[in-house]
């Protein structure tokens, strides 16, 4: 259209319709243009008008055999990968192929090749901007998904995102979503950035206890609370709860990239079991974080650093009270934990202690802070914290028992029938017999 547009102001200014200096300012270009324009028609005509690089093949364009490599690649190996994915791959290989995103989907689209991703219609949600530092908040899920592909079992990856930057300080796979998991990731965040100020989380039973509380514990203010919910009060995080999927969309919309990069990670490396997609998932989160993560709106950190001073180990464990029978024994998942006696006394009955379950399966008896006995998981196999499995200590051996007397007869014992007694007409209580 432009060429014809040049091509008819040419023609008028050849019949006299039209000045230079009006044509010109109707094509946007200088009269010493135009003049250039009007002397090439006259010495080749229409052909003069055409612009110089029609036909050519453009300097940048992709080489063929590049183009064909690209598409055998989308439609075997990365055949799953979304546009901005198979780019960042495509650049990474032995022999990187650099194209930009919207070539690449120009090239697959040609070829009639959608994306592997279906998108529903976008709601509307009101928009929430993000925390302005970094440990200000933290939001934590938990995603249930056939992160192996059926290589293994079905896994549950929970972890937390930083809603000021979109980083992920912490991450660990389990095979279901439990409290011990959250503890492992928080236990994660503390001991590497250091304890946020607040966390987001939905009103699953782990964050928040479904007791309803008593008129006592209302009037006392102490409110049922999960083992979790116990864990950030004596950290003093507080723990926000979300009333919907969307409050907390920062972090569904991690999984969905994750169900998408992190399935493939996994794939490339052959995990088909929880301890290696442990093991890449360790080694995939400084990938995902330095591609993804943004520049929070203020510089610093509300991170505050664990003291050296305390041990983890005391925060990081599941805790119970429990009161001591007649026995001196707690019980605790069905077994019976035997205290033995103190420096300071000997009987702990009808004394409250305070039970501690470690998370690697092991356990603690205290009294008043003072340390009463420890024992240890009963089997070797990787204890599962949050099911209780039981820790008992080795039974002693057994004491010999001593010889038992036989047994009196059952039936009443009768005399012979030579017995002296009968010789002279007596019963066994000496009477005749009649």
């Amino acid at each position: 259209m432009k060429e014809q547009h040049k091509l008819k102001m040419v023609i008028d200014y050849e019949a006299g319709k039209i000045r230079a200096q009006r044509a010109a300012e109707l094509l946007g270009i200088s009269k010493r243009q135009f003049r250039r324009l009007v002397a090439a028609y006259r010495q080749r005509g229409i052909a003069a008008l055409a612009h110089g690089n029609r036909g050519r093949v453009p300097a940048n364009r992709i080489p063929e055999e590049v183009r064909q490599e690209i598409l055998r690649l989308a439609k075997k190996t990365y055949q799953d990968y979304n546009d901005c994915h198979f780019t960042e791959e495509l650049a990474e290989q032995p022999e990187p192929i650099v194209v930009s995103r919207s070539t690449l989907r120009r090239i697959r689209r040609t070829a009639g090749q959608g994306s592997p991703r279906k998108r529903r219609a976008a709601e509307h949600h009101g928009h929430r901007e993000r925390y302005p530092q970094v440990g200000m908040l933290l939001q934590t899920d938990g995603s249930r998904h056939d992160w192996l592909e059926g290589r293994g079992p079905w896994l549950t990856l929970v972890g937390m995102i930083d809603d000021a930057n979109s980083e992920i300080p912490g991450a660990v796979f389990r095979e279901e979503e439990d409290a011990a998991g959250y503890f492992l990731v928080l236990e994660q965040v503390c001991l590497s950035k250091g304890m946020p100020q607040s966390i987001y989380a939905d009103q699953h039973a782990i964050f928040h206890s479904p007791s309803q509380p008593s008129v006592e514990q209302e009037l006392s203010g102490d409110l049922p609370r999960t083992q979790f919910g116990r864990l950030v009060d004596e950290l003093g995080i507080q723990l926000i709860a979300a009333r919907s999927p969307q409050a907390k969309g920062r972090i569904e919309r991690l999984w969905g990239t994750l169900q998408d990069r992190l399935v493939k990670e996994l794939r490339k490396a052959g995990a088909s079991d929880l301890e290696s997609a442990n093991q890449v998932l360790a080694t995939y989160l400084p990938k995902f974080n330095a591609r993804f993560q943004v520049e929070a709106a203020q510089p610093g950190s509300a991170y505050v650093p664990w003291p050296a001073e305390h041990s983890p180990t005391n925060y990081f464990c599941f805790k119970y009270t429990r009161t001591v029978t007649n026995d001196n024994t707690i019980s605790f998942n069905k077994h019976r934990l035997q205290i033995p006696p103190g420096p300071q006394r000997k009987s702990y009955a009808k004394a409250r202690v305070n039970l501690h379950h470690y998370l690697d399966g092991s356990l603690a008896i205290f009294y008043q802070g003072q340390h009463l006995a420890t024992f240890q998981p009963a089997t070797s196999a990787p204890p599962r914290v949050g099911h209780f499995q039981p820790a008992i200590p080795t039974p002693p051996p057994p004491k010999p028992q001593p010889a038992r007397l036989p047994k009196r007869p059952t039936q009443p014992w009768k005399p012979p029938a030579d017995h002296p007694w009968k010789q002279y007409g007596l019963s066994l209580k000496g009477r005749k017999l009649g």
